[in-house]
């Protein structure tokens, strides 16, 4: 044939990158270029947003970026002390007034550390929700139910407090308020608890008990009534660690966000708890600092931490975990069974099964993420998608097979009666008894019991697992490994969404890890989880701007007799039980 050569300038690799990202239509082409992407602030405007004629119109010498950069609390002092002269004041005074009162109600339901120009992708669900708990209180409307699910998720019990007045007001302004929680100071002062159980999944399902908290607390078949009223509760280890001063990680002058130059010394082998009024640092301090640090230094991590001037102590870790409460997998062909890496020996399993080999079957014949095994018409996914215009997508079950993802000549295949499908309906609980003689698989499923997840199914979709579920699944996948008892594990609120007893089973878990050599540094505000720890470092003494400093680390026998620390006046009350 003939041979043509056409010579043309190369476009270069960032331009290319550059057009690629604007031309595509795919979500996940513009995912995987969005990775070579960074956020730099704009020099023109040094992140305002707005061209210089806005940039200039001012109240009382702030333009509108400096009123939106102030934290809540300073918004609602300025906004309370504004006088305008003459006519200005009569034209400003209504819209005053308005401004004044929806600041009140964000900093009364514990946000006053936020600022109005917060990027609303990095609040937590915690604060979003009460965001827009405080527009409702705005609202003013009577006769209205509201549904909260756990709206005390990431508060300190200071702005609990705070949030459950907060209820209240709604309540006594003539509405019905209905929380899911299982904090403890929510469930007292109720008017009025349902208590679910007695177990979780399919143990579950029953109104054990309900009625006022004094009756709950009464009832004997009630296990939330066991941990209220002290006939069961999460007990003390019988001894804390101390530090070894010659074993310390420490992170000298941090200072992003608002930390203010402070040195962070983490006794290495212990459970250390990181805690403080909500907003005063801590994520800052551990996820932001200490994690990409130690991450860059033992993997060449390209995530920069934030601003410190040095660490030391580093030689002490050969590996770091950040178990986060981020989804274990954005697609529903993500679960519990794929993630922890037990799909592949129950597989490996299906194919040595005798109508296995006859037919030639190996272990790909199992997947529904390959062709061979799975129903073609869904690929696998047991669902298809039916697109809405102008609406969210609908999924309806697959009419060739039925919701099983396999066709059927796979589901013929069955390993003690069962096919793969029904393996993947089964409750990490049955499943553990089901397949208990083979140890790769029994072993696995028991970590997953450690941490409370009985009652999941392996084939349950990663996108229907909550935060507190999803980092517990990565818990469970971190504990099944074999480790060297040199692993810094960071774990962020790991008691969300759970109860009493849930906590219990989690913390066996965590001084589990403990106790094998590592060192596991936990951001909470249970006050359960904060007195089983070897170690606490208090931050505050306020959110934001008024954070940003270590008021007090010890023991937290010591923590609770320190007079500077909120966090201690709250354990002291934990202690005395």
């Amino acid at each position: 044939g003939k041979m043509t050569l056409r010579e043309h300038s190369f476009e270069g690799i960032v331009n290319n990158l550059e057009r690629r990202y604007k031309e595509t239509d795919s979500p996940s082409v513009r995912e995987e270029l969005a990775k070579y992407l960074n956020s730099c602030t704009c020099p023109e405007c040094h992140g305002a947003r707005l061209r210089l004629e806005a940039r200039n119109v001012r109240i009382a010498e702030k333009n509108l970026h400096e009123l939106s950069a102030l934290p809540l609390k300073q918004a609602q002092i300025f906004f309370d002390g504004l006088t305008l002269a003459g006519q200005k004041q009569a034209i400003a005074e209504k819209i005053v007034l308005e401004i004044s009162s929806r600041l009140r109600f964000l900093n009364n339901v514990g946000l006053d550390y936020l600022s109005l120009e917060r990027s609303a992708e990095t609040l937590s669900g915690g604060e979003a929700q009460r965001i827009r708990l405080a527009s409702q209180i705005g609202s003013g409307l009577t006769g209205v139910m509201y549904v909260l699910d756990e709206p005390s998720i990431g508060l300190h019990q200071r702005d609990n407090d705070r949030l459950l007045d907060t209820l209240k007001m709604l309540r006594d302004m003539g509405n019905s308020v209905i929380v899911v929680e299982h904090d403890e100071d929510a469930i007292l002062h109720a008017d009025y608890v349902v208590d679910m159980g007695p177990g979780a999944g399919e143990h579950g399902g029953i109104v054990v008990a309900e009625g006022t908290p004094k009756q709950i607390l009464a009832n004997e078949k009630s296990l939330t009534g066991d941990y209220l009223s002290g006939r069961r509760r999460i007990p003390m280890p019988k001894e804390h660690l101390t530090p070894d001063p010659e074993r310390m990680l420490t992170i000298v002058g941090a200072s992003g966000n608002n930390l203010k130059g402070i040195t962070l010394n983490l006794p290495v082998g212990l459970l250390v708890c990181v805690t403080g009024v909500s907003g005063s640092g801590k994520s800052t301090l551990i996820n932001d600092t200490l994690y990409p640090a130690v991450a860059q230094h033992l993997y060449g991590s390209n995530t920069e931490p934030a601003p410190h001037a040095e660490i030391r102590g580093l030689e002490f870790f050969d590996k770091v975990i950040n178990v986060d409460q981020s989804p274990i997998g954005r697609t529903p062909r993500s679960n519990p069974a794929t993630y922890t890496g037990l799909f592949t020996p129950i597989r490996e399993l299906f194919a040595g099964v005798p109508s296995s080999r006859e037919r030639g079957y190996g272990p790909g014949r199992f997947s529904f993420n390959v062709k061979g095994g799975r129903c073609e018409s869904c690929q696998g996914d047991g669902v298809i998608k039916v697109e809405m215009h102008f609406l969210p997508d609908v999924y309806v079950p697959c009419d060739v097979c039925h919701g099983q993802r396999y066709n059927r000549e796979t589901l013929e295949v069955q390993y003690k009666g069962k096919n793969i499908h029904q393996i993947l309906q089964m409750t990490v609980e049955h499943a553990h008894e089901f397949f208990a003689p083979v140890p790769v698989i029994a072993r696995k499923l028991q970590t997953l019991l450690d941490v409370g997840l009985g009652y999941i199914t392996l084939g349950q979709s990663a996108t229907t697992l909550s935060g507190g579920e999803a980092q517990r699944v990565k818990l469970s996948l971190e504990l099944s490994k074999r480790d060297t008892g040199r692993t810094l594990y960071i774990l962020d609120e790991p008691t969300t969404g759970l109860h009493f007893h849930d906590i219990a089973l989690l913390l066996k878990v965590i001084h589990k890890l403990r106790e094998q050599g590592n060192t596991v540094v936990v951001i909470e505000h249970n006050l359960d989880v904060i007195k089983t720890a070897d170690w606490v470092i208090d931050l505050g003494p306020e959110g934001g701007d008024g954070g940003g400093r270590i008021i007090a680390e010890g023991a937290p026998e010591a923590l609770a007799k320190n007079k500077n620390s909120v966090t201690g006046k709250y354990l002291k009350q934990v202690l005395k039980k």
